[in-house]
């Protein structure tokens, strides 16, 4: 852990951090959240493409939103990896969530860190999630867990071929190895990696990317109300 800042706020705000850590590796079981900056401009930029710099920023803060909902309450570890900069009193309480900086210059590679850190750290059984599926709930979540009791590996396949929850009991490299980010080859990539393993699939998503993924969702007409 870095050092504390000078000053009262630096050290008080690094006391926090070794306080929940501590009391979070208590517990076996570990959710990482990987998470964009809500920033204009640089958050869901293939949505923003038909809706709208605004708009699509205003439907990325509803869906961490959404996504704090559904973790908050969760009996596990819960840390929430940052894009590009680790932010203080933010969406992502400190109390309730550990926050992290992602490492890697691609996304295969912050997984990869993401778990071999949690596996270094003690956790016996880790899953990973983003911040912006809408279709996933609590209960969603609890039953990934308990599948990943049982087996090796959990995966939760997207409709536009990829994958929007990840979990495992021991590390597996190739999984996050010459694959193509953000295309519809990842999970028939993935799988083909997992085919020999103990694996769990769950129910398949929906995962926002594009305006069609939200049209005709009937929550989201309120960000849409323009284009209409």
């Amino acid at each position: 852990m870095p050092f504390p800042k000078p000053g009262v706020n630096g050290c008080i705000r690094a006391l926090k951090f070794t306080i929940n850590d501590f009391s979070s590796r208590k517990l076996k079981d570990l959710l990482i959240i990987f998470t964009r900056n809500p920033e204009l401009g640089k958050c869901k930029t293939r949505l923003a493409a038909t809706v709208g710099d605004e708009a699509a920023l205003e439907i990325y803060l509803f869906l961490l939103k959404h996504t704090i909902s559904i973790t908050e309450n969760l009996s596990v570890a819960k840390q929430v990896h940052y894009s590009v900069k680790v932010r203080d009193n933010d969406l992502w309480k400190e109390d309730t969530f550990i926050k992290k900086q992602q490492i890697g210059d691609d996304l295969g590679e912050r997984i990869h860190h993401a778990f071999q850190q949690g596996i270094e750290d003690g956790y016996e059984h880790i899953i990973i999630i983003g911040s912006d599926m809408f279709d996933l709930d609590q209960q969603d979540l609890e039953e990934a867990f308990l599948a990943l009791k049982i087996n090796d590996f959990v995966i939760g396949p997207a409709e536009d071929g990829g994958y929007y929850l990840m979990g495992m009991r021991r590390l597996k490299a190739e999984l996050f190895l010459n694959k193509n980010w953000g295309t519809s080859s990842v999970l028939e990539d993935t799988l083909s990696n997992l085919e020999n393993e103990k694996l769990h699939v769950l129910p398949v998503k929906n995962d926002i990317d594009h305006y069609e993924d939200i049209k005709e969702i009937e929550v989201f007409q309120q960000f849409l109300k323009p284009l209409q």
